[in-house]
């Protein structure tokens, strides 16, 4: 009678530890299929953020472009403004001669 008790605790006790590394099992499965959703959606941010970076770099490379010609026409307009008033110190310096000798330089 002993033995027979004995034999259904180790049974008992051999089905709850069953059940317990099963239940391990199930939570690392679940563990697993959480960590690899996760690793996709992540490696989707980064690809996302990769596309973002590249647009961006596009964006900043043609404002620069855009930048530099700019600032050509700018440095453009500058020389053509200085020639323009050199020009008019010129014929007011003409003009003086005539019309106000004491101002001719």
């Amino acid at each position: 009678d002993n033995k027979k008790e004995y034999c259904a605790t180790q049974f008992d006790s051999s089905d709850d530890s069953k059940k317990a590394l099963e239940r391990k099992i199930a939570d690392h499965e679940n563990a697993i299929a959480t960590a690899k959703e996760a690793i996709s959606t992540l490696t989707d941010e980064l690809a996302a953020l990769e596309k973002g970076i590249k647009n961006l770099d596009k964006s900043v490379a043609e404002a620069t472009e855009q930048r530099k010609a700019e600032n050509s026409e700018f440095k453009e307009l500058m020389a053509a403004d200085t020639a323009a008033k050199e020009v008019l110190e010129f014929a007011k310096n003409r003009l003086n001669k005539f019309y106000n000798p004491k101002l001719y330089k």
